[in-house]
């Protein structure tokens, strides 16, 4: 289904696709200008002056995220619970999720680096490979944060898993794309604006700062690619992509963050997933659902927005995700993207920080 040259792919064992002379010249010139400002949001995890894992933070008595992020702590699971257990359960609820954003950026670390191998267009490729390094960071910095104050990550829900197994190993370039670069980097986004927004733990705030100067650039890849590709798409082509990513989306949002997703943080406070479940099933209605949605943070207002500035939400679709949102005022709200303010701050920091000082390896030795 690839419309645009700048997309064009290989098999990834033709190799010879790679080093045919006429390849080199053919280059695109869309992500250069995001290419040379990588350097503008260049942060090392491992120093200090970007961001400080040892930074202190009290978490017996303090909540890392607030009770109302809390599913479990907004319904009758919260009876159950004392008050020093609540503060308890609010902060493994965070290491879930915490975890599930470093298991996510994993995954785009393996896709972006499957997509070097097939992409043939030698721009497409660069900024590709300039993803696979700030995916390789976060992954780092996420594994940094968990270790500095949980110790461990907690295992992936079968259902992040499960979308992340099928985007990175599909073989259809418009799974990689939609599936990646629009549905998990949309989730990603929204999830770091409410950390940003939200988290009590400023080291936490930092983090999801940094991550997002750079996943708005990845966000954008996915965008380039649907500019250029929707539109030339036939209606049955179409209609193939429209229906995998609404299905996609209906899978992740009937499922995501499900009591059963989330059963590794019950055991240790006595209580059952099937009960945590019936629970929180009594309080979050849909209406409740609707009114959550309307927040531009919602991670999955943020992806139906995404799906729709793309072109791939029709007719055909709209009335599904029309069940969660006003889709007439979303398209109303113009291209701007949750955490694009965000992020630009954070380039700001980050450009402050890299014009007055050398790489951490090119520093003087301190005597």
């Amino acid at each position: 289904m690839t419309r645009d040259a700048s997309f064009q792919t290989a098999d990834r064992d033709s190799f010879e696709e790679m080093v045919k002379p006429d390849r080199y010249s053919s280059r695109t010139p869309a992500f250069d200008q995001w290419i040379s400002a990588t350097a503008n949001h260049y942060w090392d995890p491992g120093d200090k002056a970007y961001i400080d894992f040892d930074t202190p933070f009290d978490q017996k008595n303090e909540m890392i995220l607030p009770p109302e992020l809390i599913p479990e702590l907004n319904c009758a699971v919260k009876d159950r619970l004392d008050e020093g257990q609540q503060i308890a359960f609010a902060n493994e609820s965070t290491r879930f999720m915490v975890s599930s954003l470093l298991h996510g950026e994993q995954g785009a670390l393996s896709l972006s680096a499957s997509l070097c191998s097939i992409l043939v267009d030698p721009g497409t490729q660069e900024f590709a490979t300039n993803q696979v390094r700030e995916e390789a960071r976060h992954v780092r910095a996420f594994t940094g944060y968990i270790q500095s104050r949980f110790g461990t990550p907690l295992a992936a829900g079968s259902t992040l898993e499960n979308i992340l197994k099928g985007v990175v190993n599909a073989p259809e370039i418009y799974k990689k794309f939609v599936g990646m670069q629009l549905l998990v980097e949309g989730f990603a986004m929204g999830a770091c604006t409410v950390l940003y927004t939200k988290a009590n733990d400023p080291v936490l705030r930092r983090l999801a700062q940094l991550v997002m100067t750079d996943e708005s650039f990845h966000h954008k890849f996915g965008q380039v690619w649907a500019d250029q590709t929707v539109p030339a798409l036939s209606p049955e082509e179409h209609a193939v992509i429209e229906g995998w990513a609404a299905s996609t989306f209906q899978m992740l949002f009937m499922n995501l963050m499900t009591a059963e997703q989330r059963r590794a943080i019950y055991p240790r406070f006595g209580l059952e997933w099937e009960w945590v479940f019936g629970a929180i099933r009594e309080a979050l209605t849909d209406a409740r659902k609707r009114e959550l949605m309307k927040e531009s943070s919602n991670m999955f207002r943020v992806v139906i927005k995404t799906l729709h500035r793309a072109g791939i939400i029709t007719d055909r679709t709209r009335p599904m995700y029309a069940a969660w949102v006003d889709m007439s005022a979303l398209a109303k709200e113009g291209d701007e993207m949750v955490g694009d303010a965000i992020a630009a701050d954070g380039m700001k920091f980050l450009q402050d920080i890299n014009s007055n000082r050398a790489p951490r390896h090119l520093r003087p030795a301190k005597s």
